[in-house]
């Protein structure tokens, strides 16, 4: 039985939760790429999430760290939300380009950005491509050129687009079911949170395939390294070494210095005891990130 005093609190904690303002979608911004949700008050934070989900993956940092104004992007296609332009054409340089005409329109000035997995690809494209609009990018377990992890050293676009069409086009011809089964042992290799991973499949199981098919595609032939040099926007690096992987921590740190050595002054640090989605599986360690980040 519950104490009178603990159903109190529970009564005032739950009333709190009620009272608390849902996020609104932003006024005056219209695109068929993404749409964009407003939470808290303070200086403006841009939270752009991965492929297949959701702002979903920000509702825990937000609540620790709150004193901002978050400006939560969603990608049209991904987590139940329909295709609108991402029916065609590339996707991340696409949305970057209406992130960024965003910022302009809603009058942000230069902000900060975070993003996480191909966001973080967008947070690069933004900050190298309207670098007066980013004043500075976290990139969440993101690299300049993911599709350097389907190669050798010496990969480019070029040599690795038989790759990506082979990739895509297995994608396409999956069947619902085989879907499923993927999708099911990537977010269980991607998120080591048993609690968090339901949130994850949702997302993912919801998204529009052949935009996800595209946006990967485009991902892995995206080589965003001869920009990163044009980045003014203070920069921190989050990653981990993967799991099931059968390189070590010093290999992976090796391998993100050298991808981001154009980019001067950027801070990169491995985050312990982590798979893909950092928030989750080691939420103190990011949140703490966060704050730094936000405030120094």
């Amino acid at each position: 039985m519950i104490h009178r005093r603990g159903l109190f609190a529970l009564f005032a904690m739950l009333l709190t939760a009620a009272l608390l303002p849902a996020p609104a979608a932003a006024k005056d911004f219209a695109s068929t790429r993404i749409t964009v949700a407003v939470e808290g008050q303070g200086k403006d934070v841009i939270l752009i999430p991965g492929l297949s989900s959701s702002p979903r993956v920000w509702k825990e940092m937000i609540a620790a760290v709150p004193g901002y104004r978050y400006h939560l992007v969603q990608v049209h296609g991904f987590a139940g939300t329909p295709a609108g332009g991402n029916a065609e054409g590339d996707v991340a340089a696409s949305v970057a380009e209406d992130v960024a005409r965003y910022i302009a329109e809603q009058k942000l000035g230069s902000v900060a950005v975070i993003g996480h997995s191909m966001g973080g690809t967008m947070g690069m494209m933004l900050a190298a491509r309207h670098p007066a609009s980013v004043s500075r990018l976290l990139v969440v377990d993101m690299l300049p050129f993911m599709g350097a992890l389907f190669g050798n050293a010496d990969a480019t676009p070029t040599t690795l687009k038989p790759i990506a069409d082979y990739l895509y086009n297995q994608s396409r011809a999956a069947t619902p079911e085989a879907r499923d089964k993927q999708l099911t042992g990537i977010i269980t290799a991607m998120v080591n949170s048993e609690t968090m991973r339901a949130g994850a499949l949702e997302d993912a199981r919801k998204s529009d395939p052949e935009v996800t098919a595209r946006a990967y595609r485009d991902l892995i032939l995206t080589d965003l390294r001869p920009e990163l040099p044009r980045i003014t926007a203070r920069t921190t690096i989050l990653y981990i070494t993967p799991k099931g992987v059968t390189v070590n921590d010093a290999q992976v740190d090796a391998l993100y210095q050298s991808a981001f050595a154009g980019l001067k002054g950027a801070v990169l640090k491995r985050v312990p005891n982590s798979a893909h989605f950092i928030m989750w599986d080691n939420a103190p360690f990011f949140q703490s990130e966060v704050k730094a980040f936000l405030t120094d």
